[in-house]
């Protein structure tokens, strides 16, 4: 029901988020994939920066519901965990050791999204489709949305994305901060490989200055760890009470 690639070239290291049938949608077996190919660009010591990237045109259109229940009891053990295994992907993404870059094509759809914000540097399509999408299925945002969005785009761009519902394009993304750049679709790949490979020359120095960006920058506020977990209590309700209505 998917996979996870990685390979690593000059330094540079590109995990692909591949399940052609769903957009890339992301299976907990996924999300712990993601998470052990995270653990073996860290033990690369060649590896200076890391690429994230969707195959086929589209970064991630979310969490794949294909494996939900939603009227399973969310708290019952193996529901809790693969839901944790999902946001356990992107917050291993999030603490990778070298500078990371989303490269952004098609859809970044609510887990996909948080992915895309797990990274230090978004490069977009102009034409991408970035949305935050949970109000919109009946669910509370998770994954920490809010505290991630919030320390790349800001308050009203966050609420007007995590409580509104609002859908923008890339070119909206680079204007209100979300992404660095918004280029062609055709362009994405080769943009955001050509920003990784100024970190990669020198992998040390990249995994210091990562290090060091993250720890100054924050995100401030609520710790990312405790967002996840504050806001999962309330999305397991709202998943539950899908199954009712």
């Amino acid at each position: 029901m998917g996979s996870i690639g990685l390979e690593i070239a000059d330094g540079v290291a590109v995990l692909t988020v591949d399940a052609p049938d769903v957009r890339n949608a992301l299976t907990p077996a996924m999300g712990r994939e993601l998470a052990d190919a995270c653990d073996t660009v860290d033990a690369d010591r060649s590896v200076g920066a890391a690429v994230i990237r969707g195959a086929n045109g589209a970064f991630c259109s979310g969490a794949d519901r294909r494996t939900w229940n939603p009227g399973a009891d969310q708290a019952e053990d193996s529901a809790f965990r693969d839901t944790g295994a999902v946001y356990g992907a992107f917050r291993r993404v999030g603490t990778l050791a070298v500078p990371t870059i989303a490269a952004v094509r098609g859809p970044a759809v609510g887990a996909g999204l948080n992915l895309m914000l797990a990274t230090d540097l978004r490069v977009v399509a102009r034409d991408a489709r970035l949305l935050a999408g949970f109000l919109r299925i009946g669910l509370h945002p998770g994954g920490g949305f809010f505290t991630i969005a919030h320390r790349t785009a800001g308050r009203e761009a966050t609420a007007a994305m995590g409580l509104f519902g609002e859908e923008i394009d890339g070119t909206r993304a680079a204007e209100i901060g979300l992404a660095w750049r918004a280029v062609a679709d055709e362009d994405v790949d080769d943009t955001a490989l050509a920003l990784a490979a100024v970190p990669a020359k020198d992998p040390d120095l990249a995994r210091e200055a990562a290090r060091s960006f993250r720890t100054e920058i924050g995100p401030p506020g609520l710790p990312w760890d405790a967002a996840v977990e504050f806001e999962r209590a309330t999305q397991m309700w709202s998943q539950r009470r899908r199954g009712t209505q």
